[in-house]
C-alpha cells in the first residue's frame, strides 16, 4: 500500500506495538506474548517489523527463532506470531505488507523457512502452504489446518518435524 513504511521496531516503538494488539485483539494475551519474547534470551530486534502509515504504527509481526525437530536432528526455522493490524487500518494489504517484509527479512537474516499458527487463508494468499504438505506439527494445542510454513530455502521442509515453540506461546495458545 502507498504510504507504508515497514521497518524494525526500536525501543521507542513498544508503547505503540502495544496498543495496536490490544486493539487486534480481545484481550492482552498477545501482549504479554511480545512482551515475554522481547525478554527471552532468543529475542531479535531485526525481526520485530513495525508497519507505518503517515507516521504511525498501525501494524505489527514479530518472529522468533524456534527449532524444527527432525527425530535427533533439527534445524532452526522462524516462527512467525504474533502478526496484528489496527482494525480502523486492516483491508487496506498492511498485513500482507508486514508478511512480505518478514519473508525478506527471513531470507536476509539467513532462515530458511517460517512457520505460522494463524488464519490459513490469510496466509495462504502470501505464498504459505498447509503444514501438512510438509508433514509439519507444532508442540501448541492447535488445529492442524492452523498450521501453515514457507519455504524461503526450496526443499528445506520436504522431510516434515516438529515445531518446537519457546515456553512463552503456551499463554496464548
Amino acid at each position: 500500500m502507498q504510504g507504508i513504511t515497514v521497518r524494525s521496531e526500536t525501543a521507542d516503538d513498544i508503547k505503540a506495538i502495544d496498543v495496536v494488539h490490544l486493539s487486534a485483539f480481545e484481550g492482552d494475551d498477545e501482549v504479554g506474548l511480545v512482551s515475554a519474547l522481547r525478554e527471552s534470551s532468543g529475542f531479535r530486534p531485526e525481526l520485530s517489523l513495525v508497519a507505518e502509515f503517515h507516521g504511525r504504527i498501525v501494524g505489527h509481526v514479530l518472529m522468533t527463532p524456534v527449532r524444527l525437530q527432525r527425530g535427533k536432528d533439527g534445524i532452526d526455522i522462524l516462527a512467525l506470531a504474533p502478526m496484528a493490524v489496527v482494525p480502523s487500518q486492516s483491508h487496506r494489504g498492511i498485513g500482507s505488507d508486514l508478511v512480505k517484509a518478514a519473508i525478506d527479512k527471513a531470507r536476509e537474516q539467513g532462515f530458511s523457512a517460517i512457520v505460522v499458527i494463524g488464519q490459513p487463508d490469510f496466509y495462504q494468499r502470501c505464498g504459505f502452504r498447509p503444514g501438512s504438505d510438509f508433514g509439519i506439527s507444532v508442540n501448541l494445542p492447535v488445529a492442524d489446518k492452523l498450521i501453515s510454513a514457507i519455504e524461503i530455502e526450496e526443499g528445506v521442509l520436504a522431510e516434515g518435524g516438529h515445531v518446537i515453540y519457546p515456553s512463552q506461546f503456551n499463554h496464548v495458545y
